[in-house]
């Protein structure tokens, strides 16, 4: 371990210290957690759900490199290995601390810099709000309130923000590269939905558990089902939707919930982009921040509050999403029933 630590010590040493290059041009400057007492309290009260998250870092970095990386046969044997990896060792002992992933996708971090930096801040939204809702010592009431603030922190940084107004889903299933990776690695994409299913569905416990021992019961049971995905490889056939995953989690936060699924759907698209013989890879980098740009843009290719709640039900409803979570609630009928605060 002390060893891995200074490997990756001296590639980060190296990395700030080389010339840059024509790829590797954007500002790398970072935002930290937006302070207060409740940071970290997810790690302590729900240590084994929390650590999956960085399993789930690793396992979206190495597939990124892969995709640009490698190709043809290579690229299935690859990808293969690395699944069997992620679902058989990673994911069941996941690392302690949190993967430093340019380490682990070098290349794809020389080209997009700017998509790793915009989803490490909707990551760290994620985190956060799962941090709110572990800590004890706050009410509901306030633990909402603090949400809104974490949320507003997010879109403050308008250069990596994903927008919380709701994208249409063409822009993940029609455009001329789309659904590439999930015809060509529908397993292994499974595992990504399914990844997606828990970290949004992770918030309907930490919302109906009434004491930490109910909280941590539901946790387990919604982790559990998690694990039941990747053994039987029954992966939702759909994106799972945060409204339908996690509808009193998207009632009290549709800002945020829609921000998530914004991310989730430029996840496929990135996918998409690497894997497609459509886009050359000259072309790569260019297709991708030009998807980066509209995924920040509120204006094009929106939909509305009350489309994006039924949305689920246009694409098969929570069962093809991966099913409900333990403690969630039936989703809202409508946009009618959800709060702002």
């Amino acid at each position: 371990m002390r060893s891995l630590i200074v490997a990756v010590a001296l590639l980060s040493a190296t990395t700030s210290l080389a010339p840059a290059i024509a790829t590797a041009q954007d500002r790398r400057d970072e935002h930290f957690y937006y302070p207060g007492r409740f940071n970290w309290q997810f790690l302590r009260g729900y240590p084994d759900a929390a650590r999956l998250f960085n399993a789930f870092d690793y396992g979206h970095a190495v597939l990124y490199e892969r995709l640009l990386t490698a190709g043809g046969a290579r690229l299935s044997s690859e990808l293969d290995r690395e699944y069997r990896y992620l679902t058989t060792d990673l994911l069941v002992h996941p690392p302690r601390f949190a993967i430093a992933e340019e380490a682990v996708m070098p290349s794809y971090a020389k080209l997009a810099w700017q998509a790793k930096q915009m989803f490490d801040w909707a990551h760290v939204l994620h985190r956060q709000i799962y941090d709110v809702y572990s800590d004890d010592h706050l009410s509901m009431t306030a633990k909402d309130s603090v949400i809104e603030v974490l949320t507003d922190y997010y879109l403050a940084r308008e250069d990596v923000a994903f927008t919380a107004v709701p994208k249409a889903m063409a822009l993940m299933d029609d455009q001329p590269f789309s659904q590439v990776f999930r015809r060509e690695h529908p397993t292994f994409n499974g595992l990504i939905w399914a990844y997606h299913w828990l970290q949004v569905g992770l918030y309907e416990p930490l919302i109906a558990g009434g004491t930490r021992a109910e909280k941590q019961q539901l946790v387990q049971r919604t982790v559990a089902r998690f694990w039941e995905m990747v053994r039987s490889e029954r992966y939702p056939s759909v994106m799972p939707m945060t409204s339908a995953i996690a509808p009193e989690f998207s009632r009290r936060h549709p800002r945020a919930a829609v921000i998530f699924d914004n991310l989730h759907m430029m996840h496929d698209i990135i996918s998409d982009v690497l894997g497609s013989p459509l886009v050359g890879r000259d072309a790569k980098r260019e297709t991708i921040y030009a998807q980066l740009a509209e995924f920040r843009n509120p204006a094009t290719n929106v939909v509305t509050m009350a489309d994006w709640f039924m949305m689920a039900d246009h694409m098969g409803g929570v069962d093809a999403m991966g099913g409900p979570v333990s403690g969630s609630a039936p989703r809202p009928a409508s946009s009618d029933s959800h709060e702002h605060h």
